[in-house]
């Protein structure tokens, strides 16, 4: 998955197509399930876009989310070709998610949380909790504010509050 995911922006900055796998239906890899990549420059966030919404093969998600997590990240720039060199790929192949209530039910490592409310919607992978630091309270107020609502906004009566786990490979 990792090869595949470089394989695909190397192909793309020499303007060729996705590579393809010689197996790529997703039987090859288990259930269809969402995904996220990440690309981080000398350990630094340099991207990370991905969807809950599994749609299509594994395969073909992994090579369209690293490439839009290069190039289409609101938060940075476009990355430029010399840049790929410095960057190491993360991926994240997550459950499905479950409904939760509140903090009580969180375990912070094993969970990402995603919460909708007021028509907004914030997702946040399991591994930022640990990268952080955060307690369950910390995580949900950090969800909130990625949703674009105040800290305490994972409180509000009418919000929805999921948790889902990740598995994580990396360079």
């Amino acid at each position: 998955m990792l090869s595949l995911a470089r394989r695909s922006l190397e192909a793309h900055f020499r303007g060729e197509p996705p590579p393809r796998l010689a197996s790529d239906r997703a039987e090859a890899f288990g259930e269809t399930r969402g995904l996220f990549v990440t690309l981080r420059k000398k350990g630094d966030l340099r991207g990370c876009i991905g969807t809950l919404a599994a749609h299509g093969d594994l395969t073909r998600g992994i090579a369209e989310y690293a490439r839009r997590a290069a190039l289409e990240d609101p938060r940075f720039p476009p990355l430029a070709a010399e840049e790929l060199a410095d960057c190491d790929i993360e991926i994240s192949v997550l459950s499905p998610p479950e409904a939760i209530a509140g903090p009580e039910e969180i375990e912070v490592g094993r969970d990402g949380l995603i919460l909708e409310s007021r028509g907004r919607r914030g997702l946040l992978l399991p591994q930022v909790a640990t990268e952080w630091g955060f307690d369950a309270e910390t995580f949900l107020a950090e969800v909130s504010r990625k949703a674009g609502l105040p800290p305490e906004g994972w409180r509000d009566p009418d919000a929805r509050l999921w948790a889902f786990r990740a598995e994580v490979f990396s360079e």
